[in-house]
C-alpha cells in the first residue's frame, strides 16, 4: 500500500512488484500445478476475482490514479532490468 501511495504522489508511470513467482496467477502455482498464468488482467478483474498477488487497496488506489502494475518474478534472470526496459515479462495489471 505505502508504494501505491507514494507512486500516486510521486504521478509514476508504473510500478514494478517484484514477486517469488513469475506473474499473477488465478490460484497458487507452488500448490497447483494447473494454475493459470496472466499476462495482462485490469485492476477491475485482480480484485474480483479475489487473487491474492498484492493489497486490494493498493490495487484500488493505482486503478484510480491510473498506474499499471507489472508483476514479475524475483529469480528472473536480469528480471529489473528486462522490466525497465519495457520487455514483454510477468503480468500487466491494468
Amino acid at each position: 500500500m505505502a508504494a501505491a501511495l507514494r507512486a500516486a504522489e510521486m504521478e509514476a508511470d508504473l510500478i514494478l512488484l517484484a514477486k517469488n513467482v513469475d506473474g499473477i496467477y488465478d490460484s497458487d502455482p507452488k500448490t497447483n500445478p494447473n494454475a493459470k498464468k496472466y499476462d495482462e488482467i485490469s485492476y477491475l478483474d485482480f480484485i474480483s476475482n479475489g487473487l491474492q498477488a498484492m493489497d486490494t487497496t493498493a490495487v484500488t488506489l493505482c486503478m484510480e490514479n491510473r498506474i499499471p502494475i507489472l508483476a514479475f518474478g524475483l529469480s528472473e534472470d536480469n528480471g529489473i532490468m528486462r522490466a525497465v526496459k519495457g520487455e514483454k515479462i510477468g503480468t500487466i495489471i491494468k
